[in-house]
């Protein structure tokens, strides 16, 4: 199916929307929970998987929606399409604080590969399946375990990075290693393994830990700076532990240092 040709502009820096204009007849698909605001006249429906087909049968349905279990995602997905004449908008929020990407996947010969919660709304048409790791080592140690999201198609992805996103472009063999929680996503002709820190030291004090993921070139790697599951560990261990006490910010004068500066809460 010829994904739709969609207009889209990006708003805000640290807590982004993206905002698509749908012509009469053209839609978008979105991950659930993502919908922020539309115009009067467009029209929302719930479907299995990822609707990228027209003449999908009831058995295929259920198999692109098993291919979403198997990525973590909600068994549904959400359609807006502009059945009035005349320009429509909707609008879409990335979950958590960071940057929202364009992909261009005729840029990238119809292929993009990224980690499995990555994914925020696509030009209807464009197919969201499943990339099965080929290597042990990289499903065991990898981070994203064997299975990341594949973005295929001829028209508009967008996927959502935590904190800033950078954009490498590796050469024929060049390598770039990074934290396993930090890579966004990649073009089809890079090469992802995992690879070992090395070093007692390293491996027991250096916090970073065992592995790194190894990416080869030649192709397009986005990186972000801060994953989700590295904020939302460093929010719990700052939560309140054994009855309600802090860590207080980090004074030696622990409650007594809020009460100082004014946070008086009981």
């Amino acid at each position: 199916m010829e994904a739709h040709e969609i207009d889209y502009q990006i708003y805000g820096e640290e807590m982004q929307f993206v905002e698509i204009e749908l012509d009469p007849q053209e839609g978008v698909v979105a991950e659930a929970g993502s919908f922020m605001m539309m115009d009067d006249g467009i029209k929302m429906e719930t479907i299995f998987g990822d609707g990228s087909s027209k003449n999908k049968g009831f058995l295929d349905s259920i198999l692109g929606a098993g291919k979403r279990i198997l990525t973590g995602e909600s068994l549904f997905m959400t359609a807006f399409y502009n059945n009035l004449n005349g320009k429509r908008k909707v609008s879409f929020a990335s979950p958590y604080p960071g940057k929202i990407i364009p992909i261009d996947l005729t840029a990238f010969n119809g292929k993009f590969i990224c980690q499995k919660d990555a994914f925020l709304c696509a030009a209807k048409g464009v197919s969201i399946g499943i990339e099965f790791s080929k290597r042990l080592g990289r499903g065991l140690f990898g981070g994203e375990g064997f299975i990341m999201q594949k973005l295929e198609g001829n028209g508009k992805a967008f996927v959502h990075a935590g904190g800033t996103m950078v954009r490498k472009e590796l050469k024929a063999g060049e390598v770039l290693r990074v934290d396993t929680g930090c890579i966004i996503g990649f073009t089809q002709n890079v090469d992802y393994d995992i690879e070992f820190v090395g070093g007692i030291r390293n491996t027991v004090f250096g916090g970073e830990g065992l592995f790194f993921a190894k990416l080869q070139g030649p192709g397009t790697v986005y990186i972000q700076s801060l994953p989700f599951s590295r904020l939302a560990g460093r929010v719990l261990a700052s939560a309140p532990k054994g009855g309600g006490k802090d860590k207080g910010e980090g004074s030696i004068l622990g409650g007594l240092g809020d009460l100082l500066d004014g946070d008086n809460r009981f």
